[in-house]
């Protein structure tokens, strides 16, 4: 049983305990909307590392050359930020705050597709563009994820940011 999946569980018992101890009720015990939104925030991210852990790996044993290849990195002090580096490029994905999930693209050069972001007027200046993935609670405390206001599943953030990556990234 994967215990993560019923860590709300484990709120409705300390509430039950906190009755049985001191007489005080929670209403909201296994049910806040904010500590449910954090939560998913924080796993939904770390899914999104590692279908991204898996995509780089197949990546990179399919490139003939170990030059280019995707490395990814936790960034430090933070609980499941990540970033993906290759040719000097980075792609950094980071809680924002919870229910918004923070993609932040650093190329230096020119853009190869301007349909995808945003260019700036010089193309010697770095690029930087970000892109938010939003979740918004249901009516039953679950969370939908949203990119420009378009519901979205993993596999499709996965595949629509690691091709721009790597695109952005080629030399």
């Amino acid at each position: 049983m994967e215990m993560e999946k019923y860590n709300w569980i484990n709120d409705l018992v300390k509430a039950e305990e906190q009755i049985e101890e001191k007489g005080i009720f929670d209403l909201h015990a296994g049910n806040d909307p904010q500590h449910i939104l954090s939560q998913e925030t924080l796993r939904f991210l770390q899914d999104l590392k590692n279908s991204f852990v898996d995509a780089s790996s197949t990546f990179n044993e399919l490139k003939t050359s170990p030059l280019g290849r995707i490395k990814i990195y936790g960034i430090a002090k933070t609980v499941a930020d990540f970033m993906l580096f290759r040719n000097g490029y980075k792609m950094i994905f980071s809680i924002k705050e919870p229910g918004k999930i923070l993609i932040r693209f650093n190329f230096v050069g020119a853009q190869l597709s301007p349909s995808a972001l945003p260019t700036l007027s010089s193309q010697t200046q770095p690029l930087m563009e970000e892109h938010m993935i939003v979740g918004k609670m249901g009516i039953l405390g679950d969370v939908k994820w949203t990119f420009q206001s378009e519901p979205v599943l993993i596999d499709h953030i996965v595949r629509f940011h690691m091709s721009l990556f790597v695109k952005e990234s080629t030399r």
